[in-house]
């Protein structure tokens, strides 16, 4: 069976990662978690206190460290220089400091050609905010997932609690919304559905039914079942 190419993009705590963790497992594909990549970058740029607004020492670091995504046990792990910071990057301080990381040219312009190298060969499925757009725009399925701000607020402190980190709900919902305007407003590789992905709003859905939708897709594109 052809192995092809799946690319969800989508606002934070749209679902994206969930999601395609569940349908790499289901078809047998790997998962490429982007936003880890950026947020690994962002962690190692605040721990060598590196100004989150220095495009330029933000490239040399990115170009100097190795960020690896391996499948554990639990789901995908991030590594900085074979050390593990799968937890350490969700910490509020790199959420809060991601988008400006994230923005600058010269650091997505060498970020983008680690992914497009995870993604070459098919058999992927890649979440971010520019998948379907800039790195993977030739993917056979494309979705952009998208649910209220109310609802994304009340995922992320779920999330959040479960991980032991407190954090007010309303200064989450805000946060999501500061970030909803950096990522769309910024003038590199704004977060932007692609013109051939399909729009699925996740408001009021379960993760169950996200899935099953995509998978629906994903039937057109290929024998996958």
């Amino acid at each position: 069976m052809k192995k092809i190419s799946i690319a969800i993009d989508g606002p934070a705590s749209s679902g994206k990662s969930t999601v395609a963790k569940i349908l790499a497992k289901d078809y047998g594909y790997i998962y490429i978690d982007t936003g880890s990549m950026y947020r690994a970058l962002t962690y190692m740029a605040l721990k060598e206190k590196i100004d989150v607004n220095n495009e330029e020492d933000l490239d040399d670091l990115l170009k100097r460290i190795s960020i690896a995504l391996k499948q554990g046990k639990s789901g995908q792990q991030i590594f900085v220089d074979k050390k593990e910071v799968t937890e350490e990057i969700r910490i509020p301080d790199v959420t809060n400091n991601v988008s400006n990381v994230s923005a600058h040219k010269k650091v997505r312009t060498t970020m983008v050609k680690l992914q497009k190298n995870y993604g070459k060969h098919g058999g992927v499925v890649m979440d971010g905010r520019d998948i379907g757009t800039v790195v993977l725009p030739n993917a056979q399925v494309k979705i952009f997932l998208v649910a209220s701000v109310f609802e994304r607020a009340q995922r992320r402190f779920k999330e959040n609690q479960m991980k032991g980190i407190l954090t007010d709900f309303n200064t989450l919902k805000d946060e999501i919304q500061r970030r909803d305007f950096l990522d769309s407003t910024r003038k590199i590789s704004p977060l932007v559905q692609a013109e051939d992905a399909i729009l699925l709003d996740t408001t009021g859905l379960n993760i169950a039914e996200v899935v099953d939708e995509i998978k629906k897709l994903v039937s057109e594109k290929s024998k996958i079942s």
